[in-house]
């Protein structure tokens, strides 16, 4: 099988009542957080937002527990999604208005990888940086850490090695197929399946998967159970790369812009208060229980405050400062054109789309630059200049230039 085939094969006294309910709301959040959470409002704007048990899903949590949202007169339903397939569907069908998404999940629905070619969703914003990671089982150990051609001899030598990403065209996908990429090993008979992110650990757990690229905290809670080790991280992958976004209907875009920029306001001063240090360990106790990610804290604030637990013998490593980001002042949240062409580029590269996308036209369409750059503005967050400027992949050292995304499509 070729290489490319390979990579195919993801009332007064009721008002009083409502009023004091509500302070003691904000109150409670104050004493989860040790924050000073302002007294939440009555919100009079209701928004649905989806969110996967992921630790990077923090910044739309936040907010909420925070009374960000409720600062606006915003009352955010913050809903719990069973997949990425799942949260695709519910923008689609707008039982959602927007939700924390991947980053290249409208590029994937609109290229026909992950969806139906529909060019109805938008990014709005980013919302992270870094924080996921490739584990592999414990029969993989020999490969160490951070060397992918250490795990050429071992995916060569087993029969069928099974890989699990969470979307097709996702960014799970793209860095696990990237990985294996970098390996140079013969890939015709590795398999790659898509599985939810809580989900992962399990499949690992009885043998259906031998690795899979998920994000954090599944990574962790791999090593903490014993069956498997962190090999490499994303930002080993490609230092700061986009992550999760802001995604929304194009329908809440256009028929709610003023509701959409508020919650842009709200989230951009989440992502604010999640990148002091001091508040990523009392981030994880909040984000931590069954209605939000369902791990223990412990497993969510080792990866999340920046030490990694690598399990394996591996020992531990701090990434100071190049762990999962949520803002470094506006860095994060600016929606690159440019990074989504490079999304783009690989489908073809990893042989998931036969021809070019128009890369240039999707990218206008799907990504909000100028409702961004308002908000930031009007929040006081620099917006930087980069947009279309090429930069570096970390792992193999290469220059992605957007304005060439073919030459990258081509490259072996």
């Amino acid at each position: 099988m070729h290489r490319r085939e390979f990579l195919v094969g993801v009332g007064a006294a009721a008002l009083g009542g409502l009023l004091a309910t509500a302070c003691g709301n904000a109150k409670e959040v104050s004493q989860a957080t040790g924050t000073t959470a302002p007294p939440a409002r009555r919100g009079t704007r209701k928004v649905k937002l989806g969110f996967i048990a992921l630790t990077d899903a923090s910044s739309v949590i936040m907010a909420k527990e925070l009374g960000y949202f409720a600062e606006r007169d915003l009352d955010v339903d913050v809903v719990k999604q069973a997949s990425w397939p799942a949260t695709r569907d519910a923008l689609l069908n707008h039982q959602i208005d927007g939700c924390h998404g991947l980053y290249t999940l409208p590029a994937s629905v609109a290229t026909g990888i992950g969806g139906n070619s529909s060019r109805d969703l938008r990014i709005a914003m980013m919302l992270s940086n870094n924080g996921q990671a490739i584990s592999l089982s414990k029969a993989y150990t020999s490969v160490g850490y951070g060397d992918p051609t250490k795990a050429k001899a071992v995916l060569e030598s087993r029969d069928a090695p099974s890989m699990a990403m969470t979307f097709p065209g996702g960014t799970h996908d793209l860095w696990l197929r990237y990985w294996l990429l970098s390996t140079k090993a013969n890939l015709a008979n590795v398999k790659i399946s898509p599985v939810p992110p809580a989900q992962m650990v399990q499949n690992m757990s009885v043998g259906n998967v031998d690795g899979y690229c998920v994000g954090e905290p599944w990574g962790a809670v791999a090593v903490q159970q014993g069956i498997g080790f962190t090999h490499i991280t994303s930002q080993d992958i490609w230092l700061n790369h986009p992550e999760k976004a802001l995604v929304v209907t194009e329908k809440f875009a256009t028929d709610q812009t003023e509701t959409l920029k508020d919650v842009m306001a709200a989230v951009l001063k989440a992502s604010t208060w999640l990148d002091d240090p001091a508040n990523r360990a009392k981030a994880a106790d909040t984000v931590a229980p069954e209605n939000y990610i369902n791990a223990p804290a412990a497993e969510i604030r080792g990866r999340l405050t920046g030490l990694y637990d690598l399990g394996g013998g591996l020992g531990t490593k701090d990434f100071k400062g190049e762990q999962m980001q949520f803002h470094r002042g506006g860095l994060v949240n600016f929606p690159r054109r440019g990074h989504l062409i490079w999304a783009m580029s690989q489908y073809v590269r990893m042989g998931l789309l036969k021809e070019p996308p128009p890369y240039q036209q999707i990218a206008d369409q799907l990504i909000l630059t100028d409702l961004y750059a308002e908000v930031a503005r009007a929040e006081g967050v620099p917006i930087p200049d980069d947009d279309m400027a090429p930069f570096e992949i970390r792992l193999d050292k290469t220059t992605f230039d957007p304005r060439k995304p073919d030459q990258e499509a081509k490259r072996l």
